[in-house]
């Protein structure tokens, strides 16, 4: 659901992506997103800082970033083509990160798109990240341990977690639009894969 929890977006197999306004106890279809090939696999929506903004991730290997323009009217603003494989998971980050996400695919790789003032997008990218692959992704809150009570200013966590067919799951650390592991060794104490972080 959206921010305010007015809008839900679904993903379908059917390569499209649903969006349904939710007033009071009854839904009404509002959108539906053609661009993907392939099903699509997961939605995020963006803080609404942001404006009106939905990441989608599919099995043809694409991200797209679906703007609203006009009230029910969504444009596709970029495409992610650098993943080879199906991209399973999709997280926007903590608004304080600004307009950034992170993708994981089936090729073992983790993406981190990072939008930048001009309009343009940096990207960061570990291959291998999971050499079987990636099913799940997941940010950390943005604000630092002690933050809250703490007096002065920390810098912002930018940490995220992720899942794979390997049974592990690993956390990274976005630092200079670097992704590194940030816990060693991972942990392996799963005996089956691991379908979802959080």
């Amino acid at each position: 659901m959206d921010y305010y929890g007015k809008r839900l977006a679904a993903s379908l197999s059917d390569n499209t992506i649903k969006i349904i306004g939710i007033i009071s106890s009854s839904s009404q279809q509002l959108a539906v997103l053609h661009g993907h090939k392939c099903p699509v696999w997961e939605v995020a929506w963006e803080h609404p800082k942001f404006g009106s903004v939905l990441a989608s991730c599919s099995y043809d290997s694409q991200v797209i970033i679906w703007k609203e323009g006009n009230s029910n009217e969504w444009v596709q603003a970029h495409v992610f083509n650098d993943h080879k494989s199906s991209l399973n998971s999709i997280a926007c980050a903590p608004h304080e990160l600004g307009l950034c996400l992170a993708c994981g695919s089936s090729d073992g790789s983790i993406s981190v798109f990072i939008a930048r003032a001009d309009g343009g997008w940096d990207t960061a990218r570990i291959d291998q990240a999971h050499p079987v692959g990636v099913t799940s992704i997941s940010w950390a809150p943005s604000t630092a341990p002690g933050a809250l009570v703490g007096s002065g200013l920390l810098d912002p966590v930018q940490k995220l977690a992720s899942g794979n067919f390997d049974n592990t799951v690993k956390v990274w650390k976005l630092h200079n639009r670097t992704l590194k592991m940030d816990c060693f060794p991972a942990f392996q104490t799963h005996t089956d894969w691991v379908r979802d972080v959080a």
